[in-house]
């Protein structure tokens, strides 16, 4: 899955001031992530606010992303369950119809063990036809996927192709770099340690604030990949404040902030999850601003 490598973005979900899906600003959102180099988009993903989406707007958002790209680009599909037959009946009767692989989360909640995790990636891979990126994200799950399940599953399952591991943890991402199969693709599922992650052969980033500086991101990626290290490092600490700022309030807020400043969405969230205060709003402002 060579296509997967580099700069993936976790699109948001673009909201009307009435909460209703915008379509038209989620057309210039992927055509924004085309137009500056991204490599591929993960739709429907955490940063989408998937969970407070119905059923009809993610189709809705589906069809919208793969029309809109037309090939141009991988697409990723995120679909994550904490009840597994659930998850294995929707990836029976998904349209996977332009979408190159998926992204699916650990289990949430439920905290299953070790081995509760392999059964449930186990079941999902015998399940579905595409490739499959697992997401470690304990953060957000309360559960940790160890080094030694991880090998596992990507040793067990050919489709099974990579993880987007966001415990934010480099000597865990580099322990699964060394114990998984040559290829499988250990992708950064945090934007700050991106860059060492790469270094130390990391696949690449699934990010929330490349989306919003595409090209400044995609690049310091990139000179990672070809080893260019002084070079990739001056972007990152460019980067660095800018990283630290989106996530302050919460993910999607500060970089939906960020979007409504470029004008290329509504500032909108549906709750639980509230704008970024007026304060971080101007932080975001002047970062961006600055940004060379």
């Amino acid at each position: 899955m060579k296509n997967l490598k580099g700069t993936g973005v976790a699109l948001i979900t673009p909201f009307k001031e009435d909460k209703s899906l915008d379509v038209e600003a989620l057309e210039n959102l992927v055509e924004y992530q085309i137009e500056n180099n991204i490599d591929y988009i993960v739709a429907l993903g955490t940063t989408a606010e998937s969970a407070s989406l119905s059923k009809e707007e993610k189709e809705l958002v589906k069809t919208t992303i793969v029309e809109k790209t037309a090939g141009r680009i991988p697409l990723v599909l995120g679909m994550g369950s904490n009840n597994t037959k659930a998850l294995v009946e929707e990836i029976k009767t998904t349209n996977f119809d332009g979408f190159d692989a998926v992204l699916s989360v650990s289990p949430y909640y439920n905290k299953p063990t070790q081995e509760g995790i392999y059964q449930h990636f186990k079941a999902v891979a015998e399940a579905c036809d595409l490739p499959i990126i697992l997401y470690n994200v304990p953060g957000r799950t309360s559960s940790n996927m160890e080094v030694a399940t991880v090998a596992s599953l990507a040793k067990d399952f050919d489709n099974i192709i990579g993880i987007k591991e966001a415990k934010g943890d480099l000597v865990q991402a580099m322990q699964m770099i060394k114990a998984t199969p040559e290829g499988f693709l250990v992708i950064s599922g945090d934007d700050m340690i991106t860059l060492p992650m790469v270094l130390a052969g990391g696949a690449g980033v699934i990010s929330v604030i490349a989306e919003g500086f595409p090209k400044a991101f995609s690049t310091m990626v990139n000179l990672g990949l070809e080893r260019k290290v002084d070079e990739a490092y001056k972007i990152h600490y460019q980067m660095a404040p800018g990283i630290e700022l989106i996530f302050e309030e919460g993910n999607p807020a500060g970089i939906k902030s960020v979007f409504e400043q470029k004008g290329l969405c509504k500032n909108e969230l549906r709750l639980p999850l509230v704008k970024a205060s007026e304060s971080l709003q101007l932080k975001l402002k002047e970062f961006s601003e600055n940004l060379k």
